[in-house]
């Protein structure tokens, strides 16, 4: 796929093309299959920039299937996510005509839950189903196996090249992220496909280490765990992985620089008469919603 030069050109002439954003990348395979990808952690700003990107998916005569991918995802900002909602409801029955098909691929803990009751408050116009891993997703949208291996190995490379990160490390999270609370060194390789002795060279040849990583990954996903949720600190903790609430405070301080309450704290600003605001309330309603389909509350749908 070769990149697009900004919106206007992409909207013009998709096929065959991407284009990359602050957190996401929308790609165009073909006619026939299209997708986007979401990282890090989006804000209002970032998603109102991608909804203009999605309507590419409305231009096109030919229906296709559509891929999100949303495993990077480390935390669901609620402005965030009611930009993205307030988008997609007044446009529901014009993608049912151009999409025959949605596979969303979510992430673990909250952030995937919160990813996949997106969905609840749509009214289905479309098939969609929720997945832990991008090659079945692509399999159930009717791609075969090959095909589906060379678009996610460049979509990877794209990805990395948009992050600035390695493919190594990009890997090294995400199985990370999939094994907390319990991550030890030789299951990961395993997951990876190689030895603890590779895994820890290649590691030192990146100048870092599997425990620097890790101790990465665990603020981060502690920073979600705050940041979403109403969890006391102790269950952070062991959500996380750390031993003891005394070891959690202690590495949060060291890589943020502040203890987790106080860093929970400036997250979470009064809202003034205790009201939430709109993005908010969209959250809860996703919490307390009922399932109209296969995605909200499953990690993988078989077909």
């Amino acid at each position: 796929m070769r990149s697009a030069d900004g919106v206007e050109d992409y909207l013009r002439d998709p096929h065959g093309r991407y284009l990359v954003g602050e957190g996401f990348l929308h790609w165009y395979a073909s006619e026939d299959l299209c997708g986007f990808i979401l990282w890090g952690r989006p804000g209002e700003a970032e998603v109102r920039r991608l909804v203009q990107v999605l309507d590419v998916e409305l231009s096109p005569a030919k229906p296709h299937a559509s891929l999100v991918d949303a495993r990077r995802l480390e935390a669901a900002d609620p402005m965030a996510f009611a930009a993205l909602v307030k988008y997609m409801q007044p446009r529901e029955k014009d993608f049912s005509t151009s999409v025959l098909k949605q596979a969303l691929v979510r992430p673990e803990g909250v952030v995937g839950a919160v990813v996949g009751g997106f969905y609840t408050l749509l009214s289905g116009a479309y098939p969609s189903r929720a997945f832990t891993a991008p090659d079945t997703a692509l399999q159930w949208l009717g791609q075969p196996e090959a095909e589906a291996a060379a678009l996610l190995a460049e979509l990877n490379g794209l990805v990395a090249e948009a992050t600035g990160q390695s493919p190594l490390l990009r890997e090294l999270h995400q199985v990370m992220r999939g094994r907390l609370p319990e991550v030890n060194l030789s299951d990961v390789a395993r997951e990876m496909g190689m030895s603890e002795r590779t895994l820890q060279r290649r590691l030192k040849e990146a100048s870092t280490s599997f425990q620097a990583e890790l101790n990465a990954v665990q603020v981060r996903m502690a920073q979600s765990l705050l940041r979403e949720s109403n969890m006391k600190l102790t269950a952070v903790a062991v959500e996380v992985g750390c031993a003891s609430l005394q070891h959690f405070s202690s590495l949060f301080r060291k890589l943020v620089g502040e203890s987790p309450s106080a860093w929970r704290d400036r997250q979470k600003q009064p809202q003034g008469d205790g009201t939430p605001p709109p993005a908010e309330a969209l959250m809860e309603e996703v919490a307390g919603a009922p399932s109209k389909g296969p995605v909200a509350g499953t990690s993988e749908v078989p077909e």
